[in-house]
């Protein structure tokens, strides 16, 4: 099979196919006609088995409806681990963890996230206060572990995003994600982690970064940011100072391509969300609300030439209007 990624045009024919057969599955002439489309090129192949594999994963949390959503939001705190624990069992095990496999990366990051000490579901922002005045907030779907010893102050970002403003304390403050270790020298911060690096964001103070080889070193200032990965870190960029607003449940766009605001916009809510090239670089200004997925969509709406074509509930396409 080719190894062609199949363009936004054809995807979004499979996801129709997709709606179309899933509405009347006995209907043996639409069978017919999707079985001729599917046959046509390699394109559509490669189409329909991404538009299958994203419906494997999001349909079964819509069919159960707003238990599967309930039970999620529950795995913010660690004393509402049994509770989640319970209403999962009352949904199909195996749906669910399909669909959370593919939020969070699978099976072994989603048991590493529900045994963490801080969880934030899909779509919330959690602030919280560590023994030693320590302010945090988990971005929407993050979990983090607190380990303070006589000697040391440990956060480990398992997934997703926090922002810290850290509190005076003789011991060491240092984060761990998955490329390294970052040392805050008195400080306001944000680390996001990101599919194979770790983001940071410095907006008070100075932070030391680390990579996990050990063999690479540097120091993001106030109005910086930087990437790290496993083999090393990236150069020192600016940072936005309306980047941290998420912490309040706002996203601001400061005249940032639509394809950019939509890819941040997807991390808050549950189900698949495209851009059409023709849009994509349309460029968004404005406060958009985080906790209101729909608002946020119905605003672009209204401000930019698209329309929100919704050939499924868990598939959502911006389009020319």
């Amino acid at each position: 099979m080719s190894a062609i990624k199949p363009d936004h045009a054809v995807l979004q024919q499979a996801a129709h196919w997709y709606a179309r057969l899933h509405a009347d599955p006995g209907d043996l002439q639409t069978h017919r006609e999707w079985q001729h489309w599917h046959g046509q090129c390699d394109q559509h192949r490669q189409a329909w088995h991404y538009v299958e594999r994203v419906g494997q994963r999001f349909e079964p949390l819509h069919a159960d409806g707003e238990g599967a959503l309930q039970a999620l939001r529950g795995a913010r705190r660690p004393t509402s681990r049994r509770q989640v624990l319970r209403g999962l069992a009352t949904i199909s095990g195996v749906a669910l963890l399909g669909w959370l496999g593919w939020r969070h990366g699978g099976l072994p990051d989603l048991l590493a996230a529900w045994r963490a000490d801080y969880h934030c579901a899909v779509g919330e922002v959690s602030e919280l206060r560590l023994a030693d005045g320590t302010r945090l907030w988990l971005n929407s779907g993050s979990a983090l572990d607190v380990d303070y010893r006589d000697d040391l102050r440990l956060l480990k970002l398992i997934q997703g995003e926090v922002l810290i403003e850290t509190a005076s304390d003789p011991r060491p403050l240092l984060v761990e994600t998955v490329e390294g270790r970052l040392r805050p020298l008195g400080t306001r911060f944000s680390v996001l982690q990101r599919e194979g690096r770790t983001e940071l964001s410095v907006y008070q103070g100075a932070v030391e970064a680390r990579n996990q080889a050990g063999d690479a070193r540097a120091v993001a200032r106030a109005g910086e940011q930087l990437h790290l990965g496993r083999q090393g870190i990236s150069a020192v960029l600016p940072v936005n100072p309306a980047r941290q607003s998420w912490s309040k449940g706002v996203l601001l766009a400061d005249n940032i391509p639509l394809s950019a605001f939509v890819e941040e916009l997807s991390r808050y809510r549950h189900g698949h969300l495209v851009v059409a090239p023709e849009v994509a670089d349309l460029r968004v200004v404005g406060s958009f609300p985080l906790h209101d997925g729909e608002q946020a969509l119905a605003m672009l709406e209204g401000v930019l030439p698209i329309r929100i074509n919704r050939p499924l509930p868990w598939w959502i396409s911006l389009e020319p209007r």
